[in-house]
């Protein structure tokens, strides 16, 4: 039995989230406040749902809520994943990189993709119960829209300018998607619309030291496997403004072996994706928060 550890990505976060994790790493996450110059525990802990949901508070939170829990198991992954800023949770767990520095990787990140949402408005939309073909063949009609996540089959989020979004969604819905839902996100992730985001994110990934992972890590842009400190670098910046092929990554794991899946961090949300994507029985599928 293989075992894959999981990392989720925006959307997941909630108020309190880790809040019972702060006695047992008390020194690491004030040592967290300390990097990103604010107090994150105190907007984990206490903030409201509307705290939460900026992008520059909420990618560090998830991050730090599921790297705590990664340090808590004992058993060594055989792979990991992470779905979108899931993917630095991922890296840290695999000894890819230090926490500290995927931490500050990910504040770059955050800060960098807020800029690009307040310069270019933008949001994205679930499409429920359609073929991917048919999606990726309307956005491809449409410009300013793209597909952007892969998380399971019949459901695909696209990404792009709100305008391209609301036309996308009527086309979608004619050709015969059961819903096409607006997300309550500020920006156009995993779309052109990020690119801004790129020079000082390139930047800041070539300055960190990157090590060989202990397992092999499923990124999101290509959904292989990859232990090739380069090719993940690379992979990371791509990710900005490219597709997250989660569909893809979690049934390249289980032919790889894997039939024990544990999502680590906030929420359940990746645990009901891998089911829907491995509807057979005899895994185990299980989170810990």
């Amino acid at each position: 039995m293989k075992t894959a550890y999981i990392f989720p990505g925006q959307g997941s976060q909630f108020p309190g989230m880790a809040k019972d994790l702060y006695s047992k790493h008390k020194e690491l996450m004030e040592r967290a406040n300390e990097v990103l110059g604010f107090r994150i525990t105190d907007i984990m802990f206490e903030g409201t749902e509307e705290d939460l949901r900026a992008t520059k508070v909420t990618q560090p939170a998830i991050f730090l809520h599921s790297v705590l829990l990664a340090m808590e198991q004992e058993q060594q992954p055989d792979m990991v994943a992470g779905h979108s800023l899931g993917e630095f949770s991922a890296l840290v767990a695999a000894g890819a990189m230090d926490w500290e520095d995927g931490l500050r990787l990910v504040a770059i990140r955050a800060r960098e993709m807020q800029k690009c949402c307040e310069k270019v408005p933008g949001t994205m939309a679930a499409i429920i119960k359609l073929g991917d073909d048919v999606i990726e063949q309307v956005c491809a009609g449409i410009p300013g829209v793209v597909p952007a996540n892969y998380n399971s089959p019949g459901q695909v989020v696209i990404s792009g300018e709100e305008q391209a979004i609301d036309a996308a969604c009527e086309q979608l819905k004619a050709a015969g998607a059961k819903r096409a839902i607006k997300l309550p996100v500020s920006g156009a992730f995993h779309s052109p619309l990020m690119e801004p985001a790129r020079t000082e994110l390139a930047k800041a990934i070539e300055a960190t030291p990157f090590h060989t992972p202990k397992c092999p890590i499923y990124q999101n842009v290509t959904a292989n496997a990859t232990t090739d400190p380069e090719e993940i670098k690379s992979n990371l910046l791509k990710q900005l403004t490219s597709p997250v092929r989660w569909t893809q990554s979690v049934r390249n794991m289980r032919e790889a072996g894997a039939t024990h899946f544990v999502e680590l961090g906030p929420g359940e949300v990746l645990q009901g994706l891998v089911r829907r994507i491995l509807p057979e029985e005899g895994l185990e599928i299980e989170g810990r928060q």
